[in-house]
């Protein structure tokens, strides 16, 4: 519990230090939107019906915070008898503005009425830590991006109690007319038990294919949409998701 502790006040402590260390007058956004979605698919894995995901942002300069929700409206409930509810809070910090991405995240999904959110002893907290490190090539011709999660801390155990979780990812993005899309390919790299893959070593988790465009409503007002197909090879399943993005 005292490691986790000080994995989180050392977080903390980096985050304000990128806050604090900005010494020229940088750009200050918020971002307030929330996705409808047909269905909700992480990385590959089904977990709930229809949902909807909201996310409020705040970013200065190269440091950025991220608070991410998601909560079904059938009420479906997991074998412990919760609803679906999560919430991931994010700390990101980019180096440059073509540098890589390194993120802290707290991933927490225990479901509506579990409680205990606030407990992060190490073998009773439901939050998973996960660390993360993004890059994308600095190419017009070719904005591949790559991505490497690893939890860290907390839920996220293999039978002998080590953190064993740690998660791979490519996306390109292109466009074709006025439809933008992006090609997704995540892999595990070894055995994992925290999300339900059944992989014994490594293994293609998530293979995907997004389109996103906007039907116009007025000459002012645009509504986004999406599509996205997923193909899971390692669990031999497949999802079609549609979702509605509303924001300012």
């Amino acid at each position: 519990m005292k490691r986790l502790r000080n994995n989180i006040f050392a977080t903390a402590a980096v985050a304000v230090a990128c806050i604090l260390g900005t010494t020229s007058a940088k750009a200050q956004e918020f971002t307030v939107q929330g996705d409808l979605v047909s269905s909700y698919v992480w990385r590959g894995v089904y977990q709930t019906g229809a949902s909807f995901q909201p996310t409020l942002g705040f970013s200065i300069g190269d440091f950025s915070v991220t608070a991410w929700g998601s909560t079904d409206f059938d009420g479906n409930k997991s074998s412990e008898g919760l609803a679906s509810k999560e919430i991931d809070l994010t700390a990101a910090y980019t180096l440059g503005e073509s540098g890589p991405t390194l993120s802290v995240a707290s991933l927490w999904w225990a479901g509506q009425g579990a409680g205990k959110y606030f407990n992060f002893k190490s073998h009773e907290t439901a939050h998973f830590f996960e660390a993360g490190l993004a890059y994308t090539l600095p190419c017009e011709k070719l904005p591949l991006s790559m991505a490497w999660y690893l939890m860290f801390a907390g839920a996220d155990k293999n039978e002998e109690g080590k953190q064993n979780y740690s998660y791979c990812e490519l996306n390109y993005p292109f466009s074709v007319k006025s439809v933008d899309l992006n090609a997704t390919v995540g892999f595990v790299p070894y055995k994992t038990y925290t999300v339900g893959y059944g992989n014994s070593g490594f293994a293609f988790t998530n293979v995907a294919l997004k389109a996103t465009t906007a039907i116009r409503i007025t000459d002012s007002f645009s509504l986004p949409i999406f599509a996205q197909a997923i193909w899971n090879p390692c669990l031999e399943d497949a999802h079609l998701v549609f979702g509605i993005t509303l924001k300012p």
